[in-house]
């Protein structure tokens, strides 16, 4: 009997699903490390990779739902894996590194994730089938796969989906080479003096920056504009009136905002990340004893049902015992002639311990913030900071400060080495039990969706590496000797190294910090207040990151979410709205997308542009306009950008007008409680 119900089983877990997971990996991935280097923030990837997963599985015989869930469980892993670029650069930018060691990157990457993995198992219970947190983006791709899946309508609306994402990839990748051909306008800004002090304007005529407002929300969005304002109408224009205008305007605002200004948005993320964190303790201890008492209700030795079986708790301790073994070699090999090696027994086996216990924590509170507000939405930087600060202060602890500054800056690579491995519990365990989620709701089984985000965490980490050496040597990091005018801002990562550096350097300011820290407690009291009226919150985190971010990548993304607010009032009011949503987030992604994939294609272009070393290098190879062009370019570039906006958003309606109405929801009934 056991054999014909295993011949009945619908296809899940199946090597053509995994090699298409693989190749769609590659393509979401690329685009997730440009977006996380341009402007700090990365994307969800489950509901494009479910809409290319159903275009292209629907031509095969046999392909199922399950078979779909584990195609976009792999890609939305090694998608969320490429947030490692909020760490890793930092260890260019402090010059311990030149480049990013293939095989060093890819088992910092692997061990990592493989953790994240293995943590969230025995949470699954606890945070997805014993709770009822929402798990947007979860239920989102559920209701994807659901309409998909064998029906005539699932399938127009899946090439409606596909239609629309390359459609916004095409308009964000059109008009991102049209500005490399100096066409249009790529920034537009000025600097200016405002009595005896000064301060600026400046935004990126970026769509990707529109379509990660379109994914935040209208509460994000509006908490970013007001952290901006706080930044540029406040701060800056208060430290810089103590500063020498004779220097020059444009030196002075840049030097306030980079000297003094992010460390006070830096003291804002910090307190609302601690926040974050206290929130939820509470929520996760109940889960946690919640799942021990269902565990022990099923001890009397019942079959479970399929749905309920996880990869078993020994194989779940001894792949995560195993895993330090290397990490320890990495720690060991990475610190080797370093102060380290002075007491290697001690600091190495208390930063094993310390990622342990800090990975466990990560793994639940990160899969609580994914099943609150979603992946995308969760502040996992936050916890980056908080993981470096306590990892830059157990060093001190040991070595104090050092008076050698090449001890010194040897400590602080060890401290970012060592976050980098917490950071890859931290981004995968906030997309694990999203995943499982999904997985739930359409009745997967847990232990090959396990399996799946193992092999996502190494599809994902062979392709990380190769993308960063790719941007690092041809359009580099702000900060990094040698950067040229493309330099990507990498902005988590030069906030983690700075903390690093302050705080093993013993040079932190930390009034700076302090003032954050006061703004951030402001925030969290009125955002409180917010929420107890019943109006649209103002999360700190993101109030935080309009302080931190420079305006150029911060003023469109509230732009974003204001036209992402209006779409979805519309969309609620047509004949579909689930699909009409959908095909706003398909739309937005794709706007990302496109951008991004160009942006990693444009650095290939650099590369062989400069392939013989020319000196000066070529940084415009692409360039048909001179200089002369170039206020003709401010003009036409927001008319350009705004009217392609407009068109594409336009198409995405009339598509959603000429889809087939919804007959019976998509769902399962009680999918409704988690909205």
């Amino acid at each position: 009997m056991a054999t014909d119900a295993a011949a009945r089983a619908p296809l899940e877990l199946t090597l053509r699903g995994v090699l298409l997971g693989a190749a769609i990996t590659l393509l979401f991935t690329a685009a997730n490390v440009y977006a996380g280097l341009k402007v700090g923030l990365t994307f969800a990837t489950s509901i494009p990779a479910a809409v290319v997963s159903m275009a292209i599985l629907r031509f095969f015989r046999g392909s199922t739902i399950l078979e779909n869930n584990i195609v976009q469980t792999i890609a939305s892993a090694a998608g969320t894996l490429a947030a490692i670029v909020f760490v890793l650069p930092g260890l260019i930018m402090v010059g311990w590194w030149s480049g990013f060691p293939y095989w060093t990157t890819v088992a910092v990457c692997i061990t990592g994730g493989v953790l994240g993995v293995m943590f969230s198992v025995p949470l699954r219970r606890a945070l997805v089938t014993g709770t009822d947190l929402p798990y947007p983006e979860g239920v989102a791709a559920a209701e994807v796969l659901k309409v998909g899946s064998n029906s005539r309508a699932g399938d127009i609306e899946n090439a409606s989906g596909l239609r629309v994402l390359v459609l916004g990839a095409l308009f964000s990748g059109g008009f991102a080479l049209l500005a490399k051909m100096k066409l249009v306008a790529e920034e537009a800004g000025k600097n200016f003096a405002v009595g005896g002090t000064a301060t600026g304007f400046s935004t990126s005529w970026s769509m990707l920056l529109i379509g990660v407002g379109h994914l935040v929300g209208i509460s994000v969005g509006a908490a970013m504009f007001f952290g901006m304002l706080i930044s540029w109408t406040v701060l800056v224009p208060y430290f810089a009136s103590s500063g020498d205008l004779s220097a020059g305007i444009d030196a002075l605002v840049g030097g306030t905002f980079r000297g003094q200004v992010r460390f006070i948005g830096a003291g804002t993320i910090g307190v609302a990340a601690i926040w974050s964190l206290l929130k939820i303790i509470g929520p996760i201890i109940a889960g946690l004893r919640s799942a021990l008492a269902a565990s022990r209700a099923r001890a009397g030795g019942a079959t479970l049902d399929i749905t309920e079986r996880d990869l078993p708790i020994g194989v779940v301790a001894l792949v995560s015992v195993a895993t330090l073994f290397p990490i320890a070699w990495l720690l060991w090999s990475f610190s080797a002639g370093g102060p380290v090696h002075d007491y290697p027994v001690a600091v190495i086996g208390g930063t094993l311990v310390y990622l342990l216990v800090v990975g466990v924590l990560i793994a639940a509170i990160c899969g609580y913030m994914a099943g609150l507000i979603g992946a995308s939405n969760s502040p996992v930087s936050g916890v980056g900071i908080l993981a470096v600060l306590g990892a830059s202060l157990l060093l001190v602890a040991v070595f104090g400060h050092e008076a050698d500054p090449t001890r010194t800056n040897a400590l602080i690579a060890y401290a970012l080495f060592t976050t980098a491995i917490i950071f890859s519990i931290a981004t995968i365990s906030n997309d694990n039990l999203q995943d499982l989620k999904t997985g739930q709701l359409v009745g997967a089984t847990p232990w090959k969706q396990q399996v799946a985000l193992v092999m996502g965490v190494v599809f994902g980490s062979l392709a990380i590496p190769l993308v960063l050496d790719l941007l690092k040597d041809t359009l580099g990091f702000v900060g990094m000797p040698g950067a040229g005018p493309n330099a990507l801002s990498a902005p988590q990562a030069a906030l983690i190294s700075s903390i690093a550096k302050g705080v093993l350097g013993g040079d932190i300011d930390w009034g700076l910090i302090g003032i954050g820290a006061a703004i951030g407690a402001g925030v969290i009291v009125l955002d409180e207040l917010l929420g107890r009226s019943g109006k649209m919150r103002l999360p700190p985190l993101a109030v935080g990151m309009g302080i931190y971010l420079p305006m150029a990548l911060t003023l469109l993304i509230p732009v974003g979410a204001v036209i992402g607010y209006f779409y979805n009032r519309w969309a609620k009011s047509s004949g579909n709205p689930e699909f009409a949503e959908r095909m706003g987030v398909l739309a937005a992604t794709g706007l990302i997308v496109g951008e991004s994939l160009f942006g990693v294609a444009f650095a290939g272009v650099l590369a062989w542009a400069n392939r013989n070393s020319p000196i000066p290098p070529n940084d415009a190879p692409l360039a048909l306009m001179g200089e002369s062009f170039e206020t003709v370019a401010l003009w036409i570039a927001p008319l350009l950008f705004f009217g392609l906006i407009a068109l594409i958003y336009a198409r995405t309606r009339s598509m959603v007008r000429r889809a087939p109405p919804a007959s019976e929801p998509p769902v399962d009934q009680d999918i409704a409680t988690y909205r």
